[in-house]
């Protein structure tokens, strides 16, 4: 089964989170759960190099981009899915809008789990509730409006 990420032009694939031709990327990848249909699961094992000021822990720039990457890939997976496109025609998604609440601490070298649900979708913009959890325990959670990017060349145009 391929990734939502595997899914986007080679021109949209340099983001440093998710991007399959980022040299250094962390190259994520987001698929549905396999256990619930409705809900989207990308999995991450953060390394010491990802340290935030407490030792063995995450800092919390990682936590928000492994939120902005599954969040945007999630966004465009639940459009193609809700307008009944094949994931072939995923559509790029941008963040315009991303509230992030750290409950605890994220260890790392622990798997991280990484999930979102659909709250809205409406035109171009879909809103979403995530959650990272390490070893079944709560860490953070966020909400996301994600937007369709319209490339330069269509902007304008109706």
């Amino acid at each position: 089964m391929q990734a939502f990420q595997d899914y986007y032009p080679d021109r949209y694939s340099h983001c440093f989170g998710c991007g399959k031709l980022h040299p250094q990327g962390l190259r994520l990848k987001t698929f549905w759960d396999a256990n619930d249909p409705d809900i989207t699961l990308t999995r991450f094992t953060p390394a010491p190099l990802y340290s935030g000021g407490v030792p063995e822990h995450v800092y919390g720039g990682l936590i928000a981009a492994l939120f902005d990457c599954h969040g945007t890939a999630s966004a465009a997976a639940f459009a193609c899915r809700l307008e009944e496109r094949p994931l072939e025609q995923l559509v790029r998604y941008v963040t315009a809008s991303l509230k992030v609440d750290f409950l605890r601490p994220t260890p790392q070298n622990v798997e991280l789990t990484l999930r979102a649900r659909l709250l809205e979708h409406s035109g171009r913009k879909v809103s979403l509730a995530m959650r990272l959890a390490a070893a079944g325990e709560l860490c953070a959670q966020a909400e996301m409006l994600a937007i369709r990017f319209r490339p330069p060349e269509v902007r304008g145009k109706k």
